[in-house]
């Protein structure tokens, strides 16, 4: 049997047998990382978001022999950064947590936008999370802690 490689949270690991298993099962499953949710599993929520060499996808679309020789990020592991602790602020601040089910999806989702280093319109901002649903916020409070975030990255220039 063949024997492949890939990197998660930073860590190598191998992946040997089927390589059309979805990597958020990986993930969930082998790994223990329960913080990419499960939910839609068509790639319409945005709940199993990750970092793969540093773009997003929804793991749940995406068969572990497309992550060999990459990297995959999950929250847990991006949560560790100081990129992390300024969007959980602004989240906290607006009040744009509840649940907090949509919640690892939507930081995920915030940094892929904050990478961008642009300005956003709040109509922009909208069509960037655009992937990700949320049935408690309303949205307004997370589109207000992204705005914030971008406030604060536009004074530090």
């Amino acid at each position: 049997m063949m024997r492949y490689e890939f990197m998660l949270n930073g860590t190598s690991y191998m992946v040997e047998g089927d390589l059309t298993r979805r990597l958020l099962d990986v993930i969930r499953e082998d790994h223990g990382l329960m913080g990419t949710k499960e939910s839609c599993q068509e790639g319409e929520c945005g709940a199993c978001l990750v970092f793969i060499d540093d773009e997003i996808y929804n793991s749940c679309l995406v068969p572990i022999g497309n992550v060999i020789d990459h990297s995959v990020v999950t929250i847990e592991h991006f949560s560790k950064s100081t990129d992390y602790e300024r969007i959980a602020k602004a989240y906290l601040d607006t009040g744009a947590v509840q649940c907090g089910y949509c919640t690892p999806g939507m930081v995920m989702a915030t940094q892929a936008l904050l990478k961008q280093d642009k300005k956003f319109t709040l109509d922009e901002i909208k069509l960037e999370l655009s992937g990700n649903l949320c049935r408690c916020t309303g949205y307004q409070t997370i589109f207000e802690a992204v705005e914030k975030l971008l406030e604060e990255v536009q004074e530090d220039v």
